[in-house]
Order: structure tokens, then C-alpha cells, then sequence
């Protein structure tokens, strides 16, 4: 969702501000400080940074040893803003005019998802050790709330997707972190923050455990579901019973897929899954469409391939001011978007906003 393969600056805000919600674009080709993860571990106590090698490292006895500093600068909120070091993007899209949106919106790596990734000495995620879990939910929760606050003061209706992965890989019976402890925790963190709990993963999980996760937008790869599953509909009403909102990533961002659809197809697709509700639950079709958003399926990129680009800019020299296959997908991908949205609100009689 919020990564881009691009290069240029300029050029992945334009276009993310050609979008009805546009967002402050994650562009790890540009710099290693515009990398999820590392954007999220800035100031908390125990990492290290080789920017050089591009790993993030852990180490406990720097981390207890970090502890009393960090708790004397947990009150300055520059601790958990975003520095201009760790992403010249966001403040180049936070310096936008972006009050005539309908609404904004940021992103940050959620806990698990940066507790499974992250490493301490023993090459042992950070997630199995109860302390710095319990601080990494925290700091996390302050960071998210305070890019809630300076977006905010660009758009009221601003929000910001916790990205995670990570829960996909709770229900794998290799993992000492399960669903239910994940679920226990989630929702208090959720609760922490002072901005819209909203959620977004590409990994594939039982959609009616997010949706009691007690998030408010749900974003999710809809696209790979193919068929809606009836089992699905209950929950899905419920959610929307209560107000919440469903990002339905719909458009896919592979060449492969990319290159059999078309805005219709994906249109049609679409529409099939909220039928399924519809069918199966006392929500109107026009009701799931009204608490729908709709957006590229996936955050990452495969299998690029030539969907929409010449078969002579598939070069590696990032200066070239010609497009490369990866960003010429993405473009391609946000073009289908906006045309599935067109439909969309054609067909069901919508609002623009």
C-alpha cells in the first residue's frame, strides 16, 4: 500500500496525491531510511543500525542499559516523530496542501510484525522476550499516535495503517507468539491509540479473527480471495453493523496477474464478493459499498514483468528518466484503481466522496 518501488521523489507524490486518500509514499530505492522497519526503530532503546549492510539488530543488555535515558525522554514528542533522516518523503508530503482531501493517510510498521523481524544476540526475534514486548507496544503506540497528530493538523480525517504482516504468522504452530496472545494484546493496544485503530496486511488469516480485533478499518488482499467465503459474511456484517470500514485491496500489483484483468474484470470480482454478503446477511449490497474503500492488493511487488512498459526500460541505472518495469506496474495499477472506482460508483449510484 504505502510501498513504492520509485525512485523520484516528486514522481511518487504526484501520483499518490492523484488519489482520492493519498499517502506519504515508503520508497526503500531511494534510501534505506525510507525502509518500514527502520523507520520504526528510530530512538528505541537497545537497536543498532548498519545502513551500509541494511540490517536493524538488537541487543538486550544495550537495550536495559538505554532503558533509564529513553524513560527520561519519553516525554519530548520529538522522540517518536519521524526525523527528516528517516524520511525526507514524509515531510515532503506533510509540506502538501492536503486539506481538499476527503482524507489522508499515514502508515507505520505495527509490533508484531516489527517483533518478528527484528533479532536480538541469540537470533531470537524480539517478540519472545516479555519485556521488550511490552515496551515495543508502547513506543509503537506513541510513534503511531504522534504521525496521527501531524497529519491531522493537515486533514481532520486523517488516519494511519498499522502494517502487519506478522499476523499471518501467529497461526503457524511454529510460533511461541499465537493468535490468541496476539489477540489479547492487540486489542489494548488498539485502544492506546488516539486515532482510528486501522489495520492493514496482505498475509493471508482468517478474516473473521481481524475483524474482532477491534479495528475500525480493516485493509486486506481481497483480491487473492477469489470467492468470498459464506463463512465469512457474519463477520464482515457484524463489523460493518458497528461502523467499521473495509479497504478491499482489489487491484493486483504482480505483472502476472495485473496482465489478465482488466478495471472491469476486477470490477466484477469485487462485486461477487459483496453479493456473497448481500446473499447471506440482512446488508444491503449498497451498504457494503458505502463503508468500502478500494485499493491495489498488495504493499510489495512480484513477478515484475512488462504490464504496461516497453520491453527497453527494463534498466537498472535509477537514474534514467525513463520508467522502470516496477514503477510503470504500480502506475499501471493505480490507473486500473481509479477506474474500478468509477464503476463502482456508477453502477451503485455513489457520491464522489
Amino acid at each position: 500500500m504505502g510501498i513504492m518501488p520509485h525512485t523520484d521523489i516528486g514522481k511518487a507524490l504526484e501520483l499518490s496525491l492523484g488519489l482520492d486518500i493519498p499517502f506519504w509514499p515508503q520508497l526503500p530505492n531511494v534510501s534505506y531510511y525510507e525502509d518500514m522497519y527502520l523507520q520504526a526503530s528510530e530512538h528505541f532503546p537497545g537497536i543498532s543500525v548498519d545502513v551500509e549492510n541494511q540490517h536493524i539488530s538488537f541487543d538486550s543488555a544495550r537495550f536495559t542499559s538505554e532503558l533509564a535515558e529513553y524513560s527520561q525522554k519519553m516525554a519530548d514528542k520529538a522522540t517518536f516523530t519521524l526525523t527528516d533522516e528517516y524520511s525526507a518523503v514524509y515531510h515532503r508530503f506533510l509540506a502538501e496542501d492536503l486539506t481538499g482531501y476527503p482524507a489522508i493517510r499515514g502508515q507505520l510498521i505495527g509490533p508484531v510484525s516489527f517483533g518478528f523481524k527484528v533479532f536480538d544476540e541469540n537470533n531470537t526475534p524480539i517478540i519472545y522476550n516479555d519485556s521488550v514486548r511490552t515496551l515495543l507496544f508502547d513506543f509503537l503506540s506513541r510513534k503511531i499516535n504522534a504521525q496521527y497528530a501531524e497529519l491531522k493538523e493537515r486533514n481532520e480525517n486523517a488516519f494511519v495503517w498499522l502494517d502487519e504482516p506478522g499476523l499471518g504468522w501467529v497461526f503457524s504452530g511454529f510460533s511461541g507468539y499465537d493468535d490468541q496472545i496476539a489477540k489479547r494484546e492487540y486489542r489494548g493496544f488498539l485502544e492506546s491509540l488516539s486515532g482510528p485503530g486501522a489495520l492493514h496486511l496482505c498475509a493471508s488469516v482468517n478474516l473473521p479473527y481481524l475483524l474482532i480485533m477491534g479495528t475500525v478499518l480493516l485493509s486486506l488482499d481481497a483480491y487473492k480471495l477469489e470467492t468470498l467465503p459464506k463463512g465469512y459474511t457474519a463477520a464482515i456484517a457484524g463489523f460493518l453493523k458497528n461502523g467499521g470500514i473495509i479497504s478491499w485491496g482489489i487491484v493486483p500489483t504482480n505483472s502476472d496477474s495485473l496482465s489478465r484483468e482488466t478495471p472491469e474484470s476486477l470490477t466484477s470480482r469485487l462485486l461477487d464478493y459483496w453479493d456473497v454478503v448481500a446473499a447471506n446477511t440482512d446488508i444491503k449490497i449498497e451498504q457494503v459499498a458505502k463503508q468500502a474503500l478500494v485499493a491495489p492488493a498488495r504493499c510489495c511487488l512480484k513477478n515484475i514483468g512488462q504490464v504496461g512498459a516497453a520491453n527497453d526500460s527494463a534498466t537498472t541505472n535509477i537514474n534514467s528518466c525513463k520508467l522502470q518495469p516496477e514503477e510503470q506496474l504500480v502506475e499501471t495499477a493505480f490507473e486500473y484503481l481509479k477506474t474500478v472506482s468509477r464503476i463502482l460508483r456508477d453502477k451503485l449510484d455513489l457520491p464522489e466522496n
